[in-house]
């Protein structure tokens, strides 16, 4: 800590998910120890990332691609389980084994240019000046709705995937679910079980993918996630170019109408939506299942944003500016690939640093002493 109650580090690592754990067991593996060299800080109560917060009716079993961390496989686990219990189980563990020392539940508010070529990250147990900075924090944090004419006048329940309690709320409901992901088909196929009446709208045609999910197929996808961050453009998610895996339960729900499909309405009334046609759907929720964006606006004084409203990213590295990183944004937003981003972070934040600890150790020209 310095003269201004600024504690020094060489590395801030923001979010504990999967790619900040990733990270962090990276950085531990190249010699820096945490509380010391680099920091882990983490807005949540607990550990297991956005998993934590996941409803409890999305067991284990049910969860699509769930990698191992580095260095430490998930094994036994019951697929009957909450995969939220499963997964925070698993990554407090990990913190233990590793000895990561997560900082929690710490609010980054901000980070700024500090001097001598530091970064500031201002929190909520204090400032950081740090020569490089990991950002991890994902899209949990950032739902997104979106708007439409007649919104506010809706008498019913509006609510989001976030805020998902499980199908048992619905019980004897009209619900509407808006989204064609992941999520807007696990929560269709669950509230129809209980729901008096299940309406399913979204944007465009569902596209279903046969066969499996193989490398060649994840090289693609991640591919065209890719090139959206190279040219500075807000990320998709992976899953939005992949399809929905045509599985034996989703098979079941097309063929007894569950996942009938309607184009997205053009507005929404006091007791449902409506279309342009003249068609009503009357309904007691609407479930927003319209996904996430990503969470960076603590890195808005960095000015590391492009016309295009994203962040240019080669690699992991922001183009505006090489101190920082950013892993579990775009094509590392899978498990899978933010444990790849979280080692290709470290290793070129390695070379960083190193850079500049020989460019401090070169003596002054003999001129300027």
């Amino acid at each position: 800590m310095n003269d201004f109650g600024v504690r020094d580090v060489d590395v801030v690592v923001i979010g504990a998910g999967q790619a900040g754990l990733s990270a962090a067991y990276h950085l531990r593996r190249t010699g820096l120890l945490p509380d010391r060299d680099f920091v882990v800080l983490d807005h949540a109560p607990r550990p297991g990332g956005a998993w934590q917060f996941r409803w409890p009716s999305l067991t284990y079993g049910k969860v699509h691609g769930m990698h191992a961390l580095p260095g430490m496989e998930l094994t036994g686990a019951d697929d009957r389980r909450p995969s939220s219990e499963v997964i925070g189980a698993y990554f407090a563990a990990y913190e233990d084994r590793f000895d990561l020392r997560v900082h929690r539940p710490v609010e980054v508010r901000a980070v700024r240019e500090g001097e001598g070529g530091r970064l500031l990250v201002e929190t909520s147990e204090g400032t950081y000046a740090t020569r490089s900075l990991i950002n991890a924090t994902g899209t949990w944090d950032r739902p997104f709705w979106p708007r439409y004419p007649g919104q506010e006048t809706f008498r019913g329940r509006q609510l989001h995937t976030a805020n998902y309690p499980g199908p048992e709320e619905f019980a004897g409901q009209r619900v509407i679910v808006v989204g064609g992901g992941a999520s807007g088909t696990q929560h269709l196929m669950e509230i129809a079980e209980v729901a008096a009446e299940t309406t399913w709208v979204t944007r465009r045609e569902p596209v279903y993918r046969e066969g499996p999910f193989d490398e060649t197929v994840g090289r693609a996808a991640v591919a065209l996630v890719e090139e959206r961050v190279r040219k500075g453009l807000p990320p998709q998610s992976v899953v939005s170019v992949t399809g929905l895996p045509l599985t034996d339960a989703i098979r079941e729900a097309r063929r007894r109408g569950v996942l009938d499909r309607n184009p997205m309405f053009d507005r929404i009334t006091p007791t449902g939506v409506a279309w342009a046609d003249g068609r009503t759907v009357d309904a007691d929720v609407i479930l927003w299942a319209t996904g996430f964006r990503a969470a960076i606006e603590h890195l808005a004084p960095l000015r590391l944003r492009e016309p295009g409203g994203g962040i240019q990213v080669e690699g992991t590295r922001a183009v505006r500016d090489e101190r920082v990183h950013l892993v579990g944004y775009g094509p590392s937003a899978s498990t899978i690939g933010a444990n790849r981003a979280g080692r290709a972070a470290v290793t070129e934040i390695r070379r960083l640093l190193e850079r500049e600890r020989e460019q401090e150790l070169e003596p002054e020209p003999a001129a300027a002493r």
